[in-house]
């Protein structure tokens, strides 16, 4: 029996004990996990260094924050959250219990990515454990650091949930094995291949992947401000975050001055000289720096663009003039490379992004209500934000995930709950009152349909019923207290 197949195996007979049903227990491993990222921040940091050249404070700001406030919000929620959920009744239905009770769907894998190594695989594992899940982890293999830091959380969690290191072939094992959800984040050619893994046992799957998300800079905005947020989402990560900007479209007008604020903006973030300054980051691995690299190749810099392969060192780059047959336009950038294209107006911008595949994000930058409008009623994207970039990832209440080619399923507070549940629909109807059911019964007949109409289509607000309850309650103590009154 391979390893991958004992993880499973070890994972599954855990959660057939039903130890993970009771919110105490729940609670508790949540509680453990954001132990282990307290007790091993020092670890985490010198991986996340040795990995991507982040700084201890970039990892804390990047990775750390937003996954300590996931915990907290599922440990104090978690008690509504798994609570049935009441729904309206028809009034056929009016005296039984019906409601929604969220369940476990058993055991779940998490396959995660290299470019936030801890966030975009930890955060799911606390919806699994929310949601009462068994769960197996496999860190990305490309940051290496990091996944051998991952190998440590066993000691933190109960055996219920395993981690799984190793490339290729281990993840290729671990999708022959049968599991009840498959959440996956990275990009879409392998997103193809696990959704066709999981298809074989018909496994639900949750797809966070990536795509070209466009920023549309209207003419007529602060420009100097907007380049400012640009700059900082795009070359945050060494341009290594899913949701960066990927292309700028702006009218030809604006090019010039879009480009001198951004590179402003370069040297104030990063000083004159990114490579030695300390909190710009570094490409992943060499075999992704060629990739990159080779993309600048039919474009013109106006920024940027120095290199230097030994240390997987791309200078932030803006490429001018570029077009749609361009090789940088023909693939995900995931680099600090951020290539212009000029349109002309609003219309033309629309029309080039929705000739596109659906992207994870939109930006658009805009003083005008009726572009922001337009821009969301004619587009669709995972998320579309307006006058910045990446802050929507940061708010729990918003579902975080893409669309088409950008993905499948969402995540992020109580989504991530939901998305790793299973929402059962739930009657409990008594053995009395069988006058009721008469309707429904053979013969049918013209009259049994004339009541069928009245109580099935017939919707019961339950919140009114009980509002028109409580005032009759209340008008017949009222009319107690005045008869008791005149009787003296």
């Amino acid at each position: 029996m391979s390893r991958e197949q004992q993880a499973v195996q070890q994972a599954r007979k855990a959660f057939l004990t039903g130890r993970s049903k009771p919110l105490d227990y729940r609670i508790k491993q949540l509680q453990n996990l954001k132990r282990f990222i307290k007790e091993k921040t020092t670890d985490i940091n010198n991986a996340m260094r040795n990995d991507l050249h982040k700084t201890a404070n970039a990892t804390q700001l990047f990775e750390i924050l937003g996954l300590e406030g996931e915990i907290n919000l599922a440990v104090s929620k978690l008690t509504e959250w798994a609570a049935p959920r009441p729904v309206n009744k028809n009034l056929l239905t009016i005296a039984d219990d019906v409601y929604i009770q969220p369940e476990p769907l058993g055991v779940v894998l998490i396959i995660g990515a290299w470019n936030y190594p801890i966030a975009v695989t930890l955060q799911p594992l606390v919806g699994a454990i929310a949601a009462g899940n068994a769960a197996v982890v496999k860190p990305s293999e490309v940051s290496s650091h990091t996944a051998k830091v991952m190998e440590l959380l066993p000691l933190y969690l109960d055996p219920m949930y395993q981690v799984v290191t190793g490339g290729v072939p281990e993840t290729q094992e671990l999708l022959k094995q049968r599991f009840d959800h498959i959440f996956y984040t990275g990009n879409s050619t392998v997103g193809k291949l696990v959704m066709e893994a999981a298809a074989r046992h018909l496994t639900p799957v949750t797809l966070e992947l990536g795509g070209k998300s466009p920023c549309y800079i209207d003419k007529n905005c602060d420009i100097r401000i907007a380049c400012r947020r640009i700059t900082w989402g795009k070359y945050m990560n060494c341009g290594q975050t899913c949701i960066a900007p990927d292309y700028v479209l702006c009218e030809s007008s604006i090019q010039d001055k879009v480009i001198n604020e951004i590179q402003k903006c370069i040297q104030e973030f990063y000083t004159n000289d990114p490579k030695s300054f300390a909190d710009y980051g570094r490409i992943i691995n060499q075999r992704h720096f060629k990739r990159i690299m080779a993309l600048l190749e039919d474009s013109t810099v106006a920024i940027g663009g120095d290199s230097d392969e030994s240390e997987c060192y791309i200078a932030p780059t803006v490429l001018r003039d570029v077009t749609s047959g361009s090789k940088v336009m023909q693939e995900e950038i995931f680099g600090p490379i951020l290539p212009i294209i000029t349109v002309n107006g609003l219309n033309e911008a629309i029309q080039f992004i929705n000739e596109r595949e659906k992207p994870l994000a939109l930006y658009v930058f805009s003083p005008s209500k009726k572009v922001i409008k337009q821009m969301i009623s004619e587009t669709s994207s995972g998320a579309i934000v307006a006058n910045d970039c990446l802050v929507h990832f940061t708010i729990s209440d918003l579902p975080f995930g893409g669309i088409g080619n950008s993905g499948t399923g969402c995540y992020h507070g109580k989504y991530s709950f939901d998305q790793l549940s299973h929402l059962r629909s739930c009657l409990i109807k008594k053995l009395n009152m069988e006058g009721v059911n008469q309707m429904r019964y053979p013969p049918h007949t013209t009259k049994k349909l004339r009541w069928a109409r009245i109580l099935l289509l017939k919707q019961v607000n339950l919140a009114r019923w009980r509002q028109v309850a409580q005032v009759a309650m209340l008008a017949a103590l009222a009319a107690f207290v005045v008869q008791r009154f005149f009787r003296r």
